[in-house]
């Protein structure tokens, strides 16, 4: 029986919260990027609205993700957790630092496979391809939408005639619109990414709120990883906004509402367990609930817009950056992760890998913090 105490908890969940913070200062970029450098929306009000959303996004729609990165990696072990959160969090921060707007759904999936081979589990093929195809599906996708978006609103201000002046005004509440559905679809789509690895590991008691409703103890960690989220926001994610919204393709306030809506729709779609349940109630197709790259989205999208408005000033310099930092951040979060285990494992002499799991699923009824003492047990 292992016992824990409250301030052990707290210290390894701390690099589920650093990858939170460093997914809102990379990956918050990619929803209100645009709208902060066409001047449409402040940056404080964009991160209000981003953090909101985040939040609900997360707690409402987190789950539909987490099974996804279960399948690929399931990490029992408090020591492993901690670990693949951190070095999935280096990673991306390392790229924010440099300005390069990248995934963290790549991160952690590095990091989780660094994991696999490190305790010598099989890394399974199959799950990596559904993956890896969401991958390169969201950003055709996300262009796919632009390309559509834009000729429908191309027609509707070619045919209503609206006053330069009203049409700003429609455009900056479409802009906070559009922000708001793609804070929840990032929050819904990736917060999986942050706090999935730790559902298995920090089982809590439900939290019933005033007798309405109950949040359970992933949605519990997911609040926890959504507050992260927005600290993100708020103290670091403006340098990425002006890389998203300035250097790939200059956009017009219009197109950045396109690129929005586009991005933030295919997010929607790769986590909306509720859409899935119903297409498949009628034999319908639908997409796997993976946690994608909401930078690639923005990217697909602004490339969907250049097509179609037939551009040629497109920085090809900077999407070429950027796609270097796609391939390169699962490798370098694999690498960091498989360093940090070893001395993890041999230095500190923590365990990162639970070697027997029992069949019976663990729940909170097993488990009870003993907040005058501040233990962790199982009972």
């Amino acid at each position: 029986m292992e016992t824990y105490s409250l301030l052990t908890i707290l210290f390894f969940l701390s690099s589920g919260l650093f990858l939170g913070w460093s997914l809102g200062a990379n990956d918050a970029a990619n929803v209100f990027g645009t709208a902060v450098t066409t001047k449409m929306v402040t940056f404080k009000t964009a991160a209000i609205i981003a953090s909101f959303f985040v939040i609900i996004g997360a707690v409402i729609g987190g789950k539909g993700t987490s099974s996804t990165l279960e399948e690929l990696g399931s990490i029992k072990a408090l020591g492993g957790a901690f670990i693949v959160a951190l070095a999935a969090a280096l990673a991306v921060y390392l790229m924010t630092k440099v300005a390069i707007p990248v995934s963290t759904s790549q991160s952690i999936v590095g990091a989780i496979i660094g994991w696999n081979f490190f305790v010598g589990l099989k890394t399974e093929l199959k799950v990596v391809s559904k993956i890896i195809m969401s991958w390169v599906a969201s950003p055709i996708l996300a262009a796919i939408f632009a390309v559509i978006f834009f000729m429908i609103i191309k027609q509707i201000l070619k045919k209503s005639n609206i006053h330069l002046i009203r049409q700003d005004f429609y455009t900056r509440i479409g802009l906070i619109i559009v922000g708001a559905f793609g804070a929840y679809s990032l929050g819904a789509n990736n917060i999986a990414n942050v706090m999935g690895v730790f559902t298995d590991t920090i089982p809590l008691k439900n939290v019933n709120i005033f007798g309405i409703f109950t949040i359970d103890s992933a949605q519990q960690l997911f609040f926890l990883g959504a507050i992260a989220i927005s600290v993100g926001i708020f103290t670091y994610s403006r340098k990425v906004m002006h890389t998203v919204g300035k250097k790939i393709f200059k956009l017009s306030p219009m197109t950045a509402f396109i690129v929005v809506l586009a991005s933030s729709t295919v997010l929607f779609l790769f986590a909306s367990r509720g859409l899935k349940s119903f297409l498949n109630s009628y034999g319908l197709p639908s997409l796997p609930l993976v946690p994608v790259s909401s930078s690639q989205a923005v990217v697909g999208a602004v490339l969907g817009i250049s097509i179609a408005k037939k551009a040629s000033n497109m920085s090809f310099k900077m999407i070429g950056k950027i796609s270097f930092g796609w391939v390169i951040t699962p490798i370098l979060s694999a690498i960091i992760c498989y360093i940090m285990l070893f001395f993890m494992q041999n230095v500190f002499m923590q365990k990162v890998h639970q070697n027997k799991v029992e069949k019976k699923q663990i729940s909170y009824m097993n488990y009870k913090i003993d907040w005058n003492k501040g233990d962790y047990y199982d009972r």
